[in-house]
C-alpha cells in the first residue's frame, strides 16, 4: 500500500468487539487474565496479549502498528516524548563502558542528552567533526554500539547522507539509528536506505496540531544482532530482570523491539497515554497531505528571504545553493520538509525585535504543527548551550527558526515582511 493508504488504514480495520470503525480509546490500566496459566504465558511472552498499559495498550498498538509500516519497519513502540525514544533506542543496547558516535548538528535536548547525561550513566558519548561517514568511522571502536543522526537536523536542517553512514555502520557491525522526527516517512523512511532504528517525536509532524506529545521507536527488523553475541549480550544472554528470556531466540527479528519494550518501557515507564495515542492517529490520517502544503510554501519562503535586503543567509536544502541540496534531491526528491533557518541583518538583537513583532507565526518551541511557527534557538531551545556548544550546534545568534504550516502562502509572507520591517 501507498503511504496515503497506510496512513489511514494501517493497523486498525474495525474494533472486533464493538465493530466500531474509529479506533477506540482504551482508557484501562490492566486487562484480565483467562487463568493463571495465561497469566504466565503472557509474560513468558509466549502468546501475544495485553498485560498493562505501562507496558502495551490497544489504542497505542494501532499507533505502533501504523508507524511501523509506514517506516517500513517490523515494530514499533510508542512512548511519552521523542526524548524519551531517543533515550531508550541507546539504553536497549549501551551500557556503562560503551559509546555511540553521534553526528556534531543535533537538537538542543538530544544534544544534552548525548553530552551530559549519559556519560554520566558511563556511556560515553563521541561527536564527529562533521556528518561524513568518514569523519565517523574514525571514533568507532570495540565498545561502539551505534551510529546515531538525524535525518533532517532540528534546527540546522542539514541533511545527511543515510545511505553511507548505514554502509560505514554495517562493516563496523553496529546499528544506525536515525531520527527522522523532521521529515516523516512521508519525505524519507530510513530503514529503505539501511538504516536499522528509527526514533521520531510524534508530537511534531506526525500529530500536525500540536495537542499531544509522544515518541515513537521502529525496529527495522534486518540488523543481525545475534551475529554479535558479545557486544550485544542484552539481546543474546538471559535477561535476569525478565524471566532469563532470551530475545534473539523469543523474538527472532524483532529482539530490539522486544527488549525495548519489556526492559526500557516496562521498567522506568514513559508510557504515552491511550488519549495521546489517539489523538495522534487522527493526525496521521492527513499526514502526506500535509507534508505536501507544508513543503510548498516552505519552498516559497525560502526563495522570498533568499532575495530580501534585511536576510543576511538562508539555509534551506530545497535551494539550489545549499550544500544539502543534492542530498535532498537523493532523500526528499526536492521537498526537504518545511523546517528552515534565515539570519536576519543586525544580529541577536534584530533577532528579538523580529521574533517580537510576528503575527501570524506562533512563538513557541514546537515544530511540525499545521501552523507557522518561529522560534529564536540562542534565547530560547539552546539558551543553556555555551557559545562553544552553540556553534556546535550549528546555531547563531542571528537565527530564526521557521517552522511553515498551511496557511495561505500570501499571509505566510505578508506577516514576515512585517516582522521583518519592525527589525529595523
Amino acid at each position: 500500500m501507498k503511504d496515503q493508504t497506510l496512513a489511514v488504514h494501517a493497523g486498525f480495520k474495525a474494533d472486533p468487539a464493538t465493530k466500531a470503525v474509529s479506533v477506540p480509546i482504551y482508557q484501562t490500566v490492566a486487562y484480565e487474565f483467562d487463568d493463571a496459566q495465561h497469566g504466565a504465558d503472557l509474560f513468558n511472552l509466549a502468546v501475544p496479549g495485553n498485560i498493562y498499559t505501562r507496558i502495551m495498550n490497544p489504542t497505542t498498538d494501532v499507533l505502533e502498528q501504523r508507524c511501523a509500516a509506514l517506516e517500513g519497519g517490523i515494530a514499533g513502540l510508542g512512548l511519552s516524548a521523542g526524548s524519551a525514544a531517543i533515550n531508550y533506542s541507546v539504553l536497549n543496547i549501551a551500557e556503562a563502558g560503551n559509546n555511540i558516535v553521534s553526528v556534531p548538528l543535533l537538537y538542543g535536548g538530544t544534544y544534552t542528552l548525548f553530552k551530559h547525561m549519559l556519560p554520566r550513566q558511563g556511556i560515553d558519548v563521541r561527536f564527529a567533526e562533521n556528518d561524513t561517514a568518514e569523519a565517523m568511522a574514525g571514533l568507532i571502536d570495540e565498545n561502539t554500539t551505534a551510529i546515531f543522526c538525524e535525518s533532517i537536523g532540528n534546527p540546522a536542517g542539514n541533511i545527511v547522507d543515510i545511505e553511507a553512514l548505514a554502509d560505514m555502520a554495517h562493516e563496523h557491525g553496529v546499528p544506525l539509528i536515525v531520527d527522522n522526527t523532521v521529515p516523516t516517512p512521508a519525505l524519507i523512511k530510513p530503514i529503505e536506505w539501511g538504516a536499522d532504528i528509527v526514533v521520531s517525536s510524534l508530537t511534531k509532524y506526525m500529530a500536525g496540531h500540536g495537542n499531544s506529545l509522544g515518541g515513537m521507536i521502529v525496529d527495522g527488523g534486518e540488523f543481525p544482532w545475534a551475529d554479535y553475541p558479545e557486544k550485544f549480550h542484552m539481546l543474546n544472554k538471559p535477561e535476569e530482570s525478565y524471566h532469563g528470556v532470551v530475545y534473539t531466540e523469543a523474538m527472532g527479528a524483532a529482539a530490539y523491539a522486544g527488549r525495548v519494550r519489556t526492559v526500557a518501557l516496562r521498567n522506568t515507564g514513559s508510557a504515552i497515554s491511550p488519549m495521546n495515542a489517539f489523538l495522534i492517529l487522527q493526525g496521521m490520517q492527513t499526514l502526506p497531505l500535509r507534508m505536501e502544503r507544508h513543503c510548498e510554501n516552505a519552498l516559497a519562503v525560502a526563495r522570498y528571504l533568499k532575495d530580501h535586503p534585511k536576510v543576511d543567509w538562508v539555509n534551506f536544502a530545497g535551494l539550489p545553493d545549499s550544500p544539502y541540496y543534492d542530498l535532498a534531491q537523493k532523500y526528499t526528491d526536492g521537498k526537504p520538509s518545511a523546517l528552515l533557518t534565515f539570519g536576519i541583518k543586525g544580529g541577536f538583537d534584530a533577532g528579538v525585535k523580529f521574533y517580537d513583532a510576528l503575527n501570524l507565526f506562533l512563538r513557541l518551541v514546537n515544530i511540525g504543527d499545521v501552523k507557522s511557527l518561529a522560534a529564536h534557538p540562542a534565547s530560547t531551545t539552546h539558551r543553556q548551550l555555551s557559545g562553544e556548544e552553540l556553534a556546535s550546534a550549528g546555531v547563531t545568534p542571528d537565527m530564526i527558526r521557521l517552522c511553515i504550516g498551511i496557511e495561505d502562502i500570501e499571509d505566510i509572507i505578508a506577516d514576515l515582511e512585517q516582522a521583518l520591517d519592525a527589525a529595523g
